[in-house]
Formats: C-alpha cells, structure tokens, sequence
C-alpha cells in the first residue's frame, strides 16, 4: 500500500435479523413417548416371566389402564395442537409441549398473542363439563368442576399451579396471563357452555381458538420479546 492511499475502516456487518418460529415443539410428544416407555417396559416384563407364551398373553390382554391413559393424552394434545397450530402469525405463537425445569411434568400449550399469555391444558373426557358450587350457611362455599358425574377439581389446581410457573418464570405481574383447560371431545351443549372457575377458562378448541385471535394491547414486538422469555423458561420438553 503506497503512503498516499487513504486508509478506510472496514464496514461493521449489520447483525443477523431475528426470526422467531410461529410455532415451537410438537403437541403430545411427551405424552407419546411416556405410553410408548410403558408399554415397552410392560411388554419386556411379561416376555421375562413368560418366555413361552408371553406374545400370546400381550396379545390376548388389554394395556393397564394407567399406560392407555397416556396414548389417550397424546391424541387430545395432538387435536388441540392441530387447531392452535391454524392460528399461529405474527401475532399469534403457539409452543407446544413445554418442559417444567426441575420436573417431570410438562405444560401441554402455551399461546402468545395480543390479549397475553394463556397456558393450555388440553384433556380428552366425556361427558359435559360444569362449575358446581358446594357449601352454604355453615360451611365455606366452594366451586368444584365436574365432567360427567366425575369430580375433576384437582384438574383446576394444576392449571392454576402451571400458571403461577410462568408468572414466576417471566417475573412481572404486569404480563396478562390466563390458564385454560380445553376439553376437546366432551359433550358441550349448542349454545353457551364455557365458563370460569377460579380464574380458570373451561372451554373447547373452536372456542378457544376465537378467543385467542381477539385484538389486544400487545404488539407484535412484545409478543417476540415475550415469546423468547417464555422459550428460555420452558423449554420443548
């Protein structure tokens, strides 16, 4: 280089664009996996203490109800994912099968979109589900959800547990957050039939799905940033 020629500075590379997936993880992954796992383990079990006709007595014998309940779990989470996976843009994220640190547990659906976060409980029962009030004049009245005649109460406080997770993940009480327990193929009646019940929205996919595309406060940046908080918090189990 002769002394005479200037001397330029490189030009900085403008950094990458940030381009974030619309929808994240796969629905009822887990799920699929845990009934596969057991039915694995059950099928190893009854061939080591039946060599000889252990084939036979798998074919002519029924899944424990306990490993079925999970095949059955993916199919629901799948269903929903389907509906949900419709809606996914710009301002509409939908991650799926989210991971719980620390446990096993996973969270089956979380949507990001202009109205906030909802975290997604999706359940396949029959029967009509309903909000029943107990108690009165001498006892603390108390609201329970029954589906059918079966008392699912407890399915309320786990929705509400997930809830406080990601409250407490993103640390701002400020952020809109709604927990929700989708039943996909249970007997809701033609008009009217969701409900609240302790801050809880009971509901179904198409309901649901109307829901979550109402326009709200955030924009589509806030839902980024969101969407990446909530990533790094829970992530695809």
């Amino acid at each position: 280089m002769s002394q005479t020629e200037p001397l330029t500075a490189p030009t900085p590379e403008a950094p990458p664009e940030l381009v974030l997936a619309h929808r994240e993880g796969v629905p009822g992954l887990s799920a699929r996996r845990e009934h596969e796992r057991r039915k694995a383990a059950r099928e190893n079990r009854v061939r080591s203490r039946h060599p000889k006709i252990g084939g036979l007595i798998l074919a002519l014998s029924e899944e424990p109800q306990s490993t079925k309940a999970w095949a059955v779990g993916s199919v629901g989470e799948e269903k929903l994912g389907r509906r949900l996976d419709s809606l996914a843009g710009p301002l509409v994220r939908v991650l799926h099968d989210r991971g719980i640190p620390g446990s096993r547990a996973n969270i089956d659906h979380i949507v990001i979109c202009p109205t906030g976060i909802f975290i997604i409980d999706a359940k396949r029962y029959k029967g009509r589900p309903e909000r029943r009030t107990e108690g009165g004049l001498f006892s603390p009245r108390v609201e329970k959800l029954f589906v059918g005649k079966r008392d699912r109460t407890k399915l309320v406080d786990g929705v509400l547990k997930q809830t406080d997770l990601v409250r407490d993940a993103l640390g701002d009480p400020d952020i809109p957050l709604k927990g929700v327990l989708c039943f996909v193929e249970a007997d809701w009646p033609m008009f009217g039939g969701d409900f609240h019940i302790r801050r809880v929205y009971v509901s179904w996919p198409k309901r649901l799905a109307a829901l979550l595309s109402r326009p709200g406060p955030l924009t589509e940046s806030q839902i980024d940033e969101l969407q990446i908080r909530v990533s790094a918090a829970f992530p695809a189990a």
